[in-house]
């Protein structure tokens, strides 16, 4: 009889701290900061690093998600080879653009724990190709899922401008296709693609739909500190669907077990 690695029950915890210890990583710089300030450091980060010449990948990923809700509309062959190469895609196109910045007090800035967290669940996604757990598919789901999508479209819009220190409302018509805020973000793509999980369950893959809203619950939680400022609340806003979707998700994973 073989002897098991690790004992089932602490399986999920093992993951849950790892991801923990990884956001824990502090951001390398090239000049020096005092830990105190890593928060701000991680704020300049996030204002510079969609850069102009990176905006039309805001149209690829609004369009790329439209693309996506009609292959499963239309019940197309190979729907859950594009969910996951689609959104394995974008969780690596973040893990290149948002992680790394260059800023005005810190310099070149790279988020360790947020580049690795990406790069782990986009090659995590990318490997559910062909797995009998997902499923995809619009049909006969209970209505309350539904009441949901306002939140899943609020960060599919990203209605929001930096201004300085300062982020601001803005909701131009533009953005429901353009804003790279969406396609670039983790915090804005997450709860779109966990909003289809929710959606889809319980056909989705257990260790994918947990390990996906357990990185939102902490992220989500670091960024309740954007309530704390006037000039930050509407990012704070903005950050909502991301916890209510992650905790949501990861009570019904426990439906799975």
């Amino acid at each position: 009889m073989k002897k098991k690695i690790i004992d089932r029950r602490y399986f999920y915890p093992c993951v849950y701290l790892f991801f923990i210890l990884l956001s824990f990583l502090p951001p390398i710089s090239t000049r020096s900061y005092d830990p105190q300030e890593i928060p701000d450091v991680i704020f300049q980060v996030l204002q510079n690093a969609i850069t102009p010449n990176l905006h039309w990948w805001g149209w690829f990923f609004h369009l790329g998600t439209v693309i996506t809700i009609l292959i499963i509309a239309f019940e197309l062959r190979g729907k859950e080879t594009w969910f996951s190469i689609f959104f394995g895609f974008n969780y690596l196109v973040i893990a290149c653009v948002q992680a790394t910045a260059r800023t005005p007090d810190y310099g070149s800035v790279v988020l360790t724990g947020t580049l690795l967290m990406n790069i782990l669940l986009g090659f995590m996604w990318i490997s559910v190709i062909g797995s009998h757990g997902l499923k995809v598919s619009f049909r006969a789901h209970p209505r309350w899922k539904w009441y949901l999508l306002p939140f899943a479209l609020l960060v599919f819009w990203s209605p929001l401008k930096i201004n300085g220190s300062r982020v601001i409302a803005d909701f131009s018509l533009l953005k429901l296709l353009s804003s790279p805020d969406y396609g670039l973000s983790y915090c804005f793509m997450t709860p779109v693609l966990l909003y289809f999980l929710i959606l889809f369950h319980p056909a989705v893959p257990k260790f994918a739909l947990r390990v996906t809203a357990f990185n939102g619950i902490l992220y989500g939680i670091y960024n309740l500190t954007y309530w704390a400022s006037l000039d930050t609340i509407w990012l704070g806003v903005l950050h909502i669907p991301l916890l209510l979707f992650s905790i949501l998700a990861l009570v019904l994973s426990r439906r799975m077990d």
